[in-house]
């Protein structure tokens, strides 16, 4: 009952969205450091009269309430944070900071929830209850999302919601598929120590580069032999460092990688084994193993309620044909996992992709990513209108 309204209002700002997306493209920070856009969105938030406070040093934080009666809450999120990925991409809007640049959309996410914040916050006649919003730093590290959890930003709330690119898919579609979504993000790494020898004599040593070498080719096993092939599973290692002589055997090897599960349970049992089949091997041959896990992120699971409810919003919006609701799994993380865990939620792909723009194809992460800048309204309306609807109990 909104939606006309609110797609009308936010087609009538493209200019500004699109001059703040340009912006945050041209100003980009790396996870952790993103002090000048934090200092961008808060000014942004004062024009709009809002209070707002930092969350950790660069996440940012804001409130309101709609003026008519309700108790429903629900928490808005876009993250904010660039990767250090040279530019190749020349534009107008080509980043000015060496080495950095939104490869992955954020800039984009940043400026549609501000659009958005923009349109709730001038019309809060519309609607009851609070909007949360949560501009969260640093996402690309998986180190954002449980600040805002962890300090109690989402305690209480009923619904979450974000919105993230997708140039694979169209420009006007929005995709809010039920259940897995990504997947978990684990770093490992596995220190190999050994016995160092001449290559003359190597059973007088004990080959660490070796032991490595067996751990690489056999953790691929735990995949194909110990998982179920329908549940998604990888494990990668990316880097193996060993020995510092040609003819001497290496006393040490360090191997980094990742592993990716679109299940909690997968995930544990992924980590387990990994670890006992890397002992194993370097005891079989008189070597030891350590291990360092990092926990980036949890796989990413939406909530099927806040799915169904989100996609009846967006077909309201868009049409029909605009609507995807079986969206392949991706085996990439996002942090935004751990607010659906807290409080139930949607993450939704909105296409940035347009075949006559070879560059809005280009996959993420890759330093020629751009959007079609199309997609800026439509992530901007679909986080309005869901809140809306959702605080009003207007969604059926």
């Amino acid at each position: 009952m909104y939606e006309e309204q609110i797609l009308a209002a936010i087609r009538s700002d493209r200019d500004y969205l699109v001059a703040l997306r340009r912006y945050f493209h041209k100003h980009p920070e790396l996870s952790r450091k993103e002090f000048g856009t934090a200092k961008r969105i808060e000014e942004e938030l004062d024009k709009l009269g809002l209070e707002h406070s930092r969350v950790g040093e660069t996440g940012v934080y804001t409130e309101f309430n709609g003026e008519l009666e309700g108790e429903r809450t629900i928490v808005l999120r876009a993250d904010i944070d660039a990767l250090p990925v040279k530019e190749e991409h020349e534009c107008e809007y080509r980043s000015e900071v060496e080495g950095v640049m939104h490869a992955c959309g954020h800039d984009g996410h940043t400026a549609s929830l501000l659009a958005a914040v923009k349109f709730l916050s001038t019309h809060r006649e519309l609607f009851g209850g609070t909007v949360r919003v949560t501009f969260q730093q640093a996402e690309e590290i998986g180190y954002g999302a449980r600040l805002f959890v962890d300090g109690g930003y989402l305690d209480g709330a009923d619904r979450t919601f974000g919105i993230h690119t997708e140039s694979r898919m169209d420009v006007g579609t929005i995709s809010l598929t039920p259940g897995p979504n990504n997947a978990s993000v684990d770093y490992f790494r596995i220190t190999v120590t050994g016995k160092g020898a001449h290559v003359s004599v190597p059973n007088r040593g004990v080959d660490a580069l070796y032991i490595a070498s067996q751990i690489v080719v056999s953790a691929q096993a735990l995949v194909t032999r110990r998982t179920d092939p329908t549940d998604s599973l990888l494990i990668g290692i990316g880097k193996l460092e060993a020995g510092k002589v040609y003819n001497v055997v290496a006393d040490n090897a360090v191997m980094e990688g990742t592993i990716r599960a679109i299940s909690p349970q997968t995930r544990a049992q992924a980590k387990k084994e990994l670890e006992r089949l890397s002992s194993s091997i370097a005891e079989s041959f008189g070597g030891t193993v350590a291990f360092e896990w990092k926990d980036f992120t949890s796989p990413l699971i939406n909530d099927r309620a806040a799915s169904l409810e989100a996609q009846k919003v967006a077909r309201r919006l868009f049409g029909e044909s605009a609507v995807i609701t079986d969206r392949p799994c991706s085996l990439g993380g996002d942090d935004f996992a751990e607010y659906i865990i807290k409080v139930p939620g949607v993450y939704g792909f909105v296409g940035s992709g347009n075949d006559a723009r070879p560059e809005t194809r280009a996959a993420h992460h890759d330093s020629h990513f751009d959007i079609d800048e199309d997609c800026l309204v439509v992530a901007a309306a679909m986080d309005a209108a869901y809140a809306i609807n959702f605080l009003n109990g207007t969604i059926d």
